[in-house]
Formats: structure tokens, C-alpha cells, sequence
């Protein structure tokens, strides 16, 4: 059988010093799209660079070339960790996760062996786009519970490829930034063969696939009423791992005096619910009388029910990252306890073996224990003469595809994500998860409100737009109408079936090119990505 033009004069494989250089430029061009740069489209040039950077027909080299592109786009990403926890485990958490990408360029090299991806240039942009997805999804569950910072989709909030968010939720979405990356990147391939309709023809393909979300509708009406909400950040003393000191009680304090102080936006009695973030409080109410009684006179004085992120700490150990319903007169009505505790910041594994390079994990001096439920909150509301449900996560377990979807379909109308960025200073790990915020908004067609104790807190659309926001490490308040949606989106109806589809389809094409490696030459295989 004759081969296809792209296919039909043997070419060298490239030199290994250009696929590393490609590796690290293109790294280092996805990072900047994501906050606080937000230049999107390099998502789409940097995994162009990726695609070219792979095109040796070497698995353990092109992991090699998979580990530096990852550490170059993980480890400047992620920089607030070093703000946080220190260099060691900042450093270590980005030769983790960029193992991930090194994974994903291994399985990429044996899956376009098999003849037929070899023989497609079409079934390669695919294939691509599947794989990286698959590996997206593994490192969303492990080790430790994942670590889903970084995806694709996440450098998208503000392209119009953000409204496929309602179709198939993030697998969807990386999967079109990873597709339109390998056009790209083929277009490239096709001018150095000088085929000028190829050339067009990929660029034609992915401006196609970035303009499909411009047709994607995204409603914003209310369906079942309005919430009036407040919402409260309060400010804290200090910043980085040591931000709340010794003064936990001020911490608190600022919170009820800024509950307070939303009365010079409304009258008492106006709003339906305030919003606390994630540690409001660091004192335990259902504990602590004095700090029952002064969440007690907030919420008197602004005649409304409070949502007050807070700890609880059993009598067996550990502690609860805890979100309570709290009624002046009555205390906690309802609770949410945070599912998702992130692994090395709010709970040490292998506590012995990681204290062997930084004495900073005795910082955690009790680990957080998981809740159970759905972060689901029930709001009796005497104006709307119903129970309103609140969805509700915390802090980064917004970057979790199951525990959003869940908040909702439990009956979520609104979504609430409460975070402390105290310990990460003035990093882009605010912005970040603020467009996590923004995409969620999108995914399932719910008003979100991201209110954190130091900033950056924001009021989204049910269409991602922001329409409040507030700046970093300053007492601020938010008063907005937020519209109540029951409808649930496509990508709420189809749940998990995106990813366990991608998965499956992402273990067969490394499977079959496998196998079917074996009845293509190996001078030939240096043409799957020339």
C-alpha cells in the first residue's frame, strides 16, 4: 500500500537539544496562560511545542522531554506553594505533577505506533487530545486524592472554548485546547513540507474548533427566585503559613465587624444569607461561648443567617474543616464538612518519611479529617417561602470535577466557594482559583460566589462573568442578587461519562499501538510526527 503524502520521504528524527528547547519553551508558554497573566491562547502554542517536541520515536526520551516541559509549566504555576509550605515540597509537588506529562508522552510515543494513527494525521490530533485528558483525570484522583491544578481547561475562563464547560464539563474542554495545540502544531509540520492547502486546512480546523463555544447558549435568568446575599471578607493579620498567628480571635473579629458593616449597603433584615469564607473563624462556635457569641450578634445585627466557614475538633483526633448554617437565637442549623482535605497542607501522609526533608509538617500538628457528604446546604428562606439549597465547597476543592458536579445535582441553586488564600501572600493562587470558580459557574449554570478571607472574593454570573471582585490582603464587602437555577446543565446530566469514556479510549490507543507496533518498521516510525 502506497503511503500518504505526509508520509511518503523518510526525514531524521529531530535533534534531541531542539525537542528539549521546544519542551521548555512550551512549558513555560502555558503557564503564562493562566492567571495572573491569563494570555489563553498560549495554551493552544504550548501544547503546539509539546506535539513538536515529541516527534522522536523514543518512549523514555520523550518522557525525559515530557518531564521538562511539565517542570517548566508546573513549577512557575505553582510558585504559591513555595510561598506557603517552602521550596522542598513547592519543588517536589512540580516534579510530581510534570511526572504526569512525562507519563503522558510515554503512552503518546507507543500509542501512534500502531498503523493506524501512524497513518493518520487526523487520528493523531485526537489521540493526543484523549491522552492528555487521561492523564489529566489520573492525577485528579491520585496519589493522595490528586492534584487536578494545572489542567487545560482551567487557562480557558475567559475563551470563547469556555462555554463547552456546559456540554462535557473540563474533560471537554482540555480535551479542545490539547486538539487545537496539535493543529497547530501540524500546520507548522505542513509549511516546512510547503503544502500550503494542509496548512490551511489545520489552521481552518482549530479556529473552527476554538468558535464553537460562541454558539454554545448560556442562560443566566433566574428560574425559581432571587437569593440577597452578603458576603464578607474580613482580612487577617499576616501572611504565608503563619498568617492567622496567635491572634485567631482578630480573625474573627474583622469578620463580624465586616458583617456589620455591610448595613451601610442595606437595612437590617434585606439580605437573605451572608457569606463567611473558609476560617471566618478559627475558634469553634459549637465550642467556644464567646465566639458563639459573637457570630450570634452579627448575625442579629444584619438580621440574616450566616454561612461561616469554621474547624471542629473531635474528641478522637484530627480536626473538620467545616462550613456551618448559623441562625442568631438558634446556632448551627445546618453543616458541610470539606471532602477533599489537600494532602501535605491540611493533612501529612508519611508523616515519619516527608519530616525526613522539612521539619515543616510538624506545623500540621492535627490532621484534617474528611466529611462525607455532599456539599450541599439547606436555606429555609421565610421571604421566598421555601428552602433554598446552597451549594458549597471549599477552597481548592473547587478544582474537582465530582465535588462541584455533586453540590449541584444534591440541589444546589447557587454555588459558594469559601477559601483562606492567607498563607499564599500576594501569588496568582487567588486568580487561579477564582477562574476555576468562573468555569464552574459555567459547567452547571449556577451564580458562584468565591469569598475568601483575604482575597481575591468575587460574585460570577451563571455565565462566568465576574461582576464584583475585591483586591488581595484588605477588609471588603460584596452585597449582590443572585438568580436561583434548578435546571441542570448537559455536563451535569452526562456526569462522569466524559472521563470514563476518554479513559477507556486513552488505555485502548496505548494498548493497540502496542501491539500493532510490531508491523511497522522502525525507519519508517520516524515519520508518525515529522
Amino acid at each position: 500500500m502506497p503511503l500518504p503524502y505526509a508520509f511518503a520521504v523518510p526525514r531524521p528524527e529531530p535533534n534531541r537539544l531542539i525537542t528539549l528547547v521546544l519542551a521548555v519553551t512550551g512549558g513555560v508558554a502555558t503557564r503564562f496562560a493562566f492567571p495572573d497573566a491569563g494570555w489563553w491562547p498560549l495554551a493552544y502554542v504550548g501544547t503546539a511545542l509539546l506535539f513538536l517536541a515529541l516527534r522522536r520515536d523514543r518512549a523514555r526520551w520523550n518522557a525525559l522531554v515530557g518531564l521538562v516541559w511539565g517542570v517548566a509549566f508546573f513549577a512557575p504555576l505553582i510558585t504559591w506553594a513555595d510561598s506557603a509550605v517552602g521550596w522542598i515540597p513547592w519543588l517536589a509537588l512540580s516534579v510530581v505533577e510534570a511526572g504526569f506529562v512525562a507519563l503522558f508522552a510515554a503512552a503518546w510515543t507507543w500509542a501512534r505506533r500502531g498503523e493506524a494513527v501512524w497513518r493518520s494525521a487526523a487520528l493523531q490530533v485526537v489521540v493526543f487530545a484523549v491522552l492528555w485528558v487521561g492523564t489529566e483525570e489520573l492525577r485528579q484522583v491520585w496519589p493522595f486524592g490528586g492534584f487536578p491544578w494545572g489542567r487545560l481547561a482551567f487557562s480557558q475562563a475567559d475563551a470563547p472554548m469556555a462555554a463547552l464547560m456546559s456540554i462535557a464539563g473540563t474533560p471537554l474542554v482540555s480535551a479542545a485546547v490539547a486538539g487545537v495545540g496539535a493543529m497547530l502544531a501540524r500546520s507548522v509540520l505542513a509549511v516546512r513540507r510547503g503544502t500550503i492547502v494542509g496548512t490551511f486546512g489545520w489552521l481552518a480546523g482549530g479556529v473552527a474548533l476554538l468558535a464553537v463555544g460562541l454558539v454554545v447558549p448560556l442562560p443566566t435568568q433566574a428560574q425559581d427566585g432571587e437569593l440577597k446575599v452578603g458576603a464578607v471578607q474580613g482580612n487577617v493579620p499576616g501572611q504565608g503559613v503563619d498568617a492567622f498567628g496567635n491572634v485567631p480571635r482578630q480573625v474573627l473579629d474583622n469578620h463580624a465587624q465586616g458583617t456589620k458593616d455591610l448595613l451601610k449597603q442595606v437595612a437590617p433584615g434585606a439580605l437573605d444569607l451572608v457569606l463567611w469564607p473558609e476560617n471566618g473563624t478559627d475558634i469553634d462556635p459549637q465550642v467556644d461561648q464567646q465566639a458563639a457569641a459573637t457570630i450570634d450578634d452579627a448575625a442579629r445585627a444584619v438580621g440574616a443567617p450566616m454561612l461561616v466557614g469554621t474547624v471542629q475538633y473531635p474528641d478522637s483526633g484530627g480536626r473538620y474543616n467545616t462550613s456551618v448554617l448559623w441562625e442568631s437565637g438558634k446556632g448551627v442549623v445546618a453543616s458541610y464538612t470539606k471532602q477533599r482535605p489537600a494532602a501535605f497542607g491540611e493533612y501529612i501522609p508519611m508523616r515519619g518519611f516527608v519530616r525526613l526533608f522539612s521539619s515543616d509538617v510538624d506545623k500540621v500538628t492535627r490532621d484534617m479529617l474528611p466529611g462525607h457528604k455532599p456539599g450541599y446546604v439547606p436555606l429555609a428562606s421565610p421571604r421566598l417561602g421555601r428552602t433554598v439549597g446552597i451549594g458549597d465547597v471549599i477552597c481548592f476543592e473547587v478544582a474537582y470535577d465530582d465535588l462541584v458536579r455533586t453540590a449541584v445535582t444534591s440541589g444546589g441553586e447557587v454555588l459558594v466557594v469559601q477559601t483562606n488564600n492567607a498563607s499564599f501572600g500576594y501569588t496568582a493562587e487567588s486568580t487561579q482559583q477564582l477562574a476555576m470558580s468562573r468555569l464552574r459557574a459555567i459547567e452547571h449554570g449556577r451564580a458562584t460566589v468565591q469569598i475568601s478571607t483575604v482575597g481575591v472574593s468575587a460574585v460570577i454570573a451563571p455565565n462566568g462573568a465576574v461582576l464584583q471582585h475585591t483586591a488581595l490582603f484588605t477588609p471588603a464587602q460584596m452585597v449582590a442578587t443572585l438568580p436561583l437555577r434548578e435546571s441542570w446543565t448537559l455536563s451535569d446530566r452526562l456526569g462522569r461519562w466524559p472521563a470514563w469514556i476518554i479513559d477507556a479510549l486513552a488505555v485502548s490507543v496505548v494498548v493497540t499501538g502496542a501491539a500493532g507496533a510490531a508491523r511497522v518498521r522502525r525507519s519508517d516510525r520516524n515519520e508518525i510526527a515529522a
